[in-house]
């Protein structure tokens, strides 16, 4: 076999490899333990992942994902996409706003090591509070709804996770990058041991790519989304276990929009 590469290690991560193939990289993967453990969490996030949205893909496809529907989003978005190049070309051309438009350039981390950076550190300050933990609280839900999607410029239900143990504390507002997903919402939820997680929520990021993505950061553990609509962080140091519950619920009523019209099942 040729030499072992990281394409190699990810492949024999994910199952894809053949006899003769895996024998070669675990003999490999016994002579590096960095390797060996690189390749380990890869495992552990892969199963974390199909834990946490096998059951969701298992379900129906909603009226919006048809084929049908999604190419005419993207014929609409492509008309954008053009509209939105030529104005650059011309903002460039008068050399205004030249960082701006560079700034992705420079920059070496993704959206959503930036966002997830972000709720951790809204999470940590915040489940601490006891009187100001939140701005407005669960017993003003419709407001407090109504007030974060205006803001927030989508609609944004507050997910309901008393099967999962957890109450709605409530909620804010907090500032964000505008080339980030601009302002987010945070919730908070408690359950019966006083323990809190947190749902932070933003605007869909200007690619509008879908992306999933596990972190842990500061003894916390994150679960992050992006798709077309939003992008959704569910932070908390619970086992991890529960966090896949909870943000398995939370995935499943916040992808359709409209917590009264989801039902979550697990």
């Amino acid at each position: 076999m040729s030499a072992i590469t990281r394409d190699t290690l990810m492949a024999y991560a994910d199952g894809q490899l053949d006899g003769a193939q895996i024998g070669a990289v675990e003999a490999y993967l016994a002579a590096n333990p960095d390797a060996a453990a690189e390749v380990a969490l890869l495992q552990r996030q892969s199963h974390a992942l199909h834990t946490l949205f096998d059951p969701v893909a298992a379900e129906p496809v909603p009226a919006r994902l048809r084929p049908r529907r999604i190419a005419a989003a993207q014929t609409q978005r492509r008309g954008r996409a053009w509209s939105w190049a030529a104005a650059a070309i011309v903002v460039l051309g008068l050399g205004v706003g030249a960082g701006w438009f560079a700034r992705p350039l420079f920059e070496g981390q993704p959206a959503s090591a930036s966002l997830i950076a972000d709720a951790v550190n809204a999470h940590s300050v915040f489940v601490a509070e006891n009187r100001h933990a939140v701005e407005v609280g669960s017993d003003d839900s419709a407001h407090l709804s109504s007030w974060l999607s205006n803001r927030l410029d989508t609609n944004l239900g507050l997910p309901d996770l008393n099967a999962q143990g957890f109450a709605l504390v409530g909620g804010r507002l907090l500032p964000g990058e505008p080339d980030l997903g601009g302002r987010a919402a945070q919730l908070m939820y408690e359950n019966a041991s006083k323990q809190r997680i947190t749902v932070y929520v933003t605007a869909a990021l200007p690619d509008h790519r879908q992306v999933t993505q596990l972190a842990s950061l500061d003894n916390t553990e994150a679960f992050y989304w992006a798709n077309a609509r939003i992008t959704c962080t569910v932070v908390g140091t619970l086992p991890q276990d529960q966090m896949q519950a909870v943000s398995r619920a939370v995935y499943v009523q916040l992808t359709d929009g409209d917590v009264s019209a989801a039902r979550y099942r697990g």
